[in-house]
C-alpha cells in the first residue's frame, strides 16, 4: 500500500466525519438552537437548510471517495 492510497483513505474518513458535522449542525440550527441561542428564526432557517443541503452534497462526494479509496484495486499491485 503506497502513501497516496493511505492519504486518500484518510481524506475519505475525514469527509465522513464532516458529513456528520454538517448534518448535525443543520438539524441543531433548525430544531434546537432557539433553546440555547437568541438568533433570528429566519437566519437559523437559512443557515440550517444550507448546512443540510451541503451535508447531502458531501454524502455523495464522500461516498465516491470511500469507494475509490477502499474498494477499488490499486493498479500498482498487479
Amino acid at each position: 500500500m503506497n502513501d497516496k492510497r493511505i492519504l486518500q483513505q484518510f481524506h475519505a474518513m475525514f469527509g465522513a466525519f464532516m458529513v456528520i458535522f454538517y448534518l448535525g449542525a443543520g438539524i441543531f440550527l433548525l430544531f434546537f438552537a432557539d433553546r440555547i441561542f437568541s438568533i433570528d428564526k429566519a437566519i437559523r432557517g437559512i443557515m440550517g437548510v444550507t448546512f443540510l443541503l451541503y451535508g447531502l452534497y458531501r454524502i455523495y462526494v464522500t461516498y465516491k471517495q470511500i469507494v475509490s479509496a477502499f474498494f477499488t484495486g490499486d493498479k500498482d499491485d498487479q
